[in-house]
């Protein structure tokens, strides 16, 4: 990692992550506060405006960073996630607020351009263990995000925006002055362009199909759990965002340790597929029994702590695994297409669960309506649906692990003739 540009990338990606993990412990309460009196379910809008932005323009984005290189897309990504920041910290109506989201969600494609760069220089074997260095990264982010944002919360309730927004500027001039650019004019993107109308054919092949499709359901699930897990804390143990800072925290700690160290030896040991198993058979659990856990219910703190390991060592076994195979299911000229696309999935979802965990908590969390059947009905939601991710698992690994073992087998094998191959076309 020390000779490659992937040390460069992994402080790109971590520097932004500070800054999205700063939000998260703060913008519910930040809502709340005698500015909005905003409701749970405006929250999940705010989520999904973002989200659904990222849908639309991710892909768009992806193709950019193929067509004209990762870093100006990266760079356009990064200030556009400074401005939204700005908006949000010096918003003072909810049209603002939207706006704000609305504006970054535009120009926030640095995730998967960031995927799209590690694609670029990595090997297909060694592509999970490259997702994993980036997920990495997103566990220190949120280590240090939501214990900063917490931190800078009690100062003053917008200060955490401002912040995030001057980590995002300076975070574009690193990225200017030090990440070399990956798609050089003989790169298969440039020298083979390829229109929408063949991409989305090959989105269409079932394999690819299939990936995204547990990707969706994957992050459907669990962007209903990080919308409305802050509200869940507030409700049942009375906690702040510094407490949640500190939560969250402590997930990013695991999977630092599982993405970063553990995610690389355990694919080539097992396979990706039955680490997406077991990701997503974790998480189910972990969402079934949440809403019996408090203090008068059953284990109190510890018994959430261990719930909420089980959260990060399954999203640190599902996340860089499914990216991975979306990644190796496409060549080298298609790379910022299919991570955009990858991330499209995911931001669909990411609009689609908070307003499914808004609704549902909403008269959990209402002052003089708390209502514990709403805790299950919104955890037992989400566990249904990563249910129904880890059932496609099962099916996938079925049906198409023989394939995959055979197509990385022969790229190993031959890595001169697979890179070669990858700008023609199949």
């Amino acid at each position: 990692m020390r000779r490659s540009p992937l040390l460069v990338i992994f402080i790109t990606v971590f520097i932004d992550l500070i800054g999205f993990g700063i939000v998260i412990p703060v913008l519910p309460y930040y809502l709340e506060s005698e500015r909005f009196r905003a409701t749970p379910l405006a929250l999940g809008l705010l989520f999904s405006s973002y989200s659904v932005m990222q849908l639309i323009f991710s892909p768009v984005l992806g193709r950019w960073s193929d067509k004209y290189g990762r870093r100006p897309v990266l760079l356009l990504s990064l200030i556009g996630t400074g401005i939204g920041f700005l908006i949000l910290g010096a918003a003072t109506t909810l049209a603002m607020l939207f706006a704000g989201r609305i504006f970054a969600g535009i120009t926030g494609g640095n995730i998967s351009t960031a995927q799209a760069y590690i694609a670029d220089i990595t090997t297909p074997e060694n592509r999970a263990q490259g997702m994993g260095i980036f997920g990495a990264a997103f566990g220190l982010g949120f280590i240090f995000g939501p214990a900063i944002g917490g931190i800078l919360s009690k100062w003053d309730i917008s200060a955490p925006f401002y912040f995030a927004a001057a980590l995002a500027f300076v975070n574009a001039v690193l990225l200017y002055f030090l990440l070399p650019e990956t798609v050089t004019p003989d790169h298969p993107a440039r020298a083979t362009p390829r229109g929408w109308g063949y991409f989305m054919q090959r989105l269409a092949e079932p394999k690819l199909a299939t990936i995204l499709s547990i990707y969706f359901l994957f992050v459907v699930a669990f962007s209903i759990m990080t919308t409305t897990f802050a509200l869940y804390t507030m409700y049942r143990f009375d906690y702040d965002a510094v407490h949640n800072g500190y939560l969250f925290a402590y997930i990013g700690a695991l999977a630092v340790v599982i993405q970063g160290l553990l995610i690389g030896p355990l694919v080539k040991r097992w396979g990706e597929l039955p680490l997406i198993v077991a990701g997503a058979s974790l998480l189910a659990c972990g969402l079934a029994v949440l809403p019996y856990i408090g203090p008068g219910f059953y284990g109190g703190l510890p018994a959430l702590l261990v719930v909420l390991a089980a959260f990060s060592v399954g999203n640190s076994f599902a996340t860089p695994t499914l990216t991975s195979l979306a990644s190796k299911s496409v060549s080298a000229a298609e790379q910022g297409g299919a991570m955009g696309v990858t991330q499209s999935a995911a931001s669909l979802a990411r609009s689609v669960g908070p307003v499914i965990g808004g609704w549902l908590i909403y008269s959990a969390t209402a002052p003089r309506h708390m209502d514990d059947s709403t805790l299950r009905a919104t955890f037992w939601t989400a566990a249904a649906i990563m249910i129904a991710a880890l059932a496609l698992a099962v099916h996938f690994a079925r049906s198409y692990a023989a394939g995959l073992a055979t197509a990385g087998a022969s790229t190993v094998s031959e890595p001169k003739s697979a890179e070669a191959k990858a700008g023609a076309s199949p």
